[in-house]
């Protein structure tokens, strides 16, 4: 008897790291090229770049990939972390695929995988210029906004992270696995 495939699979495990191969990291570009220059239409894509920038060479990349069987199956989301002043560290280029933001707690990994890491790196205070609409999500969990500002001509929030809910992680590359709907 021949069982036939679902059709819509329904990921509920997700693996949340830093990006250490080069795969990885073509998948994140895709995905903030998708977001960022396709459907927001923040960035220009006129020479092929996306939203790349001179941050990208310093930052770290984190990624969360859908997984089936435990295995990684398709990129599910992404955002980098990078230090801008000794202790003062940024995330930014927050970005979940269209198929997965539906899932509670996708966002909320990759944010709290950004700054635990940063934390044990020797963060003292995290920030990130926030899309006004994601401000509330960022406000749960526990960031404050430090100023309303435009960014590419659109409504941000620039957040602070609460250093006292994100304990240091320094198993970035390691990674967590996290669990959605």
């Amino acid at each position: 008897m021949l069982i036939e495939p679902v059709a819509d699979y329904i990921h509920t495990e997700f693996r949340v790291k830093f990006a250490l191969g080069q795969w990885e990291r073509d998948q994140a570009f895709r995905l903030r090229r998708r977001v960022f220059c396709v459907e927001q239409r923040l960035f220009d894509d006129i020479d092929g770049a996306g939203d790349r920038d001179a941050i990208d060479a310093r930052a770290t990349p984190i990624v969360a990939f859908a997984c089936l069987a435990g295995m990684p199956e398709q990129i599910a989301g992404t955002v980098r972390i990078d230090e801008r002043e000794p202790g003062v560290w940024h995330g930014s280029r927050l970005a979940i695929h269209p198929a997965f933001r539906g899932h509670a707690g996708l966002a909320a990994a990759l944010i709290r995988l950004a700054v635990t890491s940063a934390h044990a790196r020797g963060c003292t205070r995290f920030l990130a210029q926030v899309q006004s609409q994601n401000a509330r999500l960022f406000r749960r969990l526990h960031w404050r906004t430090l100023n309303e500002i435009s960014v590419h001509g659109r409504p941000h929030h620039l957040m602070q992270a609460d250093l006292a809910h994100y304990p240091p992680f320094a198993r970035g590359a390691d990674g967590v696995v996290t669990r959605g709907r």
